[in-house]
């Protein structure tokens, strides 16, 4: 008996939510796989540091001076692919304001590139490409959106990947240190601003202040007579009268010492 419940128990049917947890759980365990294969990344050993480097002076590049509108990189790679190995493809994506205002005023926003550099495994593939298909139409099927855009590239010489990455990276550079530049001059515009206001505040309200003790101060004097006390009253000063010289006896009091002296 208690082998046919375990045989029961074992050919119990497994249900759709079981399923689907074990997917999930496979998946997670796969794509956590997938970030750590990722992460590492393998030292190049010196054999393979030398077939590099050969590669890349074997390598030529050419120059795209205009990008069809709307022609993404994988777009580009599609179509020269066709005329030998390509091994990077870079396209310089249009000034954001102008992206901005295109974006603004008409229906379509999906990025613009306006140049390009495509690498060819050799120089001399790369040579006779720009050399075949420059101010030539771009074609494809009829009907196609870039049958009649023309192609404006250029090789070259003696140009490498590493210049463009050097370039680009510089570029990059110097943008960021004139938006840097750019934001604090805008900051210290906006604290002057802040500045010239307040003081503007303070001397409106210094104005203010003395147009409104100008205003009520005759006004108190007239209504308002100043409250004083017995005690604070001063008393009028009694203007004494000048003396009177009686010059008669005078005259005689001189007359008797003027006699007994003589």
């Amino acid at each position: 008996m208690q082998d046919h419940e375990k045989e029961g128990e074992m050919n119990e049917p497994v249900s759709d939510s079981d399923n689907d947890e074990a997917e999930n759980s496979a998946d997670e365990v796969t794509s956590d796989e997938e970030i750590t294969q990722e992460k590492t990344v393998k030292p190049l050993t010196a054999e393979a540091l030398a077939e590099f480097e050969a590669a890349q002076k074997r390598a030529g590049v050419i120059y795209i001076s205009r990008i069809p509108p709307g022609m993404r990189p994988a777009k580009v790679r599609h179509i020269l692919s066709a005329y030998g190995e390509i091994g990077r493809v870079y396209l310089q994506q249009e000034d954001p304001k102008r992206a901005y205002l295109r974006k603004k005023h008409t229906s379509t926003n999906k990025a613009h590139y306006t140049e390009g550099w495509v690498e060819f495994a050799s120089k001399k593939v790369a040579r006779s490409v720009a050399e075949m298909l420059n101010a030539q139409p771009i074609g494809g099927k009829k009907g196609s959106r870039w049958r009649d855009d023309i192609w404006t590239m250029k090789y070259l010489p003696r140009f490498k990947w590493n210049m463009l990455t050097e370039q680009i990276a510089n570029e990059t550079a110097t943008r960021a240190a004139q938006l840097r530049l750019e934001l604090s001059q805008s900051k210290h515009e906006q604290k002057q601003y802040l500045k010239q206001v307040e003081l503007a505040r303070v001397l409106d309200k210094r104005a203010k202040k003395k147009e409104a003790d100008g205003s009520s101060g005759p006004n108190q004097s007239t209504r308002e007579e100043p409250i004083t006390s017995d005690k604070t009253k001063k008393k009028p000063k009694k203007i004494k009268p000048p003396k009177t010289v009686d010059f008669e006896c005078k005259n005689e009091e001189l007359e008797g010492v003027l006699s007994s002296v003589f």
